[in-house]
């Protein structure tokens, strides 16, 4: 007796029952113990006498391994694991904040203190410093505002990049202390 079951597309497919096309495979007892390299008409009728399923849980292997599980437990176990790795999963975002090479010092802490929110709520910060004209021959301008934003920020936050030039701008990571 074989259980038809719906796929799940969050779980790894994997070939059950008459899916597996191998001529001989490895098999596993559903007690874990290896019996052995048998046909796979042999491994079925293993799997119908113990009214369990035949899972192929090693397709690469030479011969592939099969195992004589109840998929439906399986697959219920399987998302189980897959949802409570999800709970303790830490989403970080990344804020963005933009400047210009020669930004004045009151907007600069203005930025500093909104930078230092993100970092409190524990999301990693880019600070970017956007170039336009003849500000691109003098990017030391903009590394100073961005190593000057760091030193505003310090107590919250590190630098997780150092300032580098992409393209028109010069971009660089602060990430909160925390964590």
């Amino acid at each position: 007796m074989f259980i038809k079951i719906r796929r799940c597309s969050n779980i790894k497919e994997l070939q059950i029952n008459e899916e597996i096309r191998e001529r001989e495979v490895r098999l596993i007892d559903s007690d874990g113990k290896q019996i052995g390299v048998v046909p796979i008409k042999k491994a079925l009728n293993i799997a119908y006498e113990k009214k369990l399923d035949l899972v192929k849980v090693a397709p690469n292997a030479k011969p592939p391994v099969c195992k004589v599980m109840n998929y439906g437990k399986y697959k219920y176990e399987m998302s189980k694991k897959e949802k409570e790795a999800k709970k303790n999963q830490k989403v970080i975002n990344i804020k963005e904040m933009r400047m210009s090479p020669n930004i004045e010092e009151h907007d600069l802490n203005v930025k500093a203190g909104k930078t230092i929110e993100f970092l409190k709520n524990g999301n990693k910060v880019k600070v970017s410093v956007r170039f336009k004209g003849r500000q691109l021959g003098h990017t030391e301008a903009g590394r100073k505002v961005l190593l000057k934003f760091a030193e505003l920020t310090s107590e919250y936050g590190t630098i997780d990049k150092q300032p580098k030039m992409e393209g028109r701008n010069m971009v660089m990571f602060l990430v909160s202390k925390n964590d």
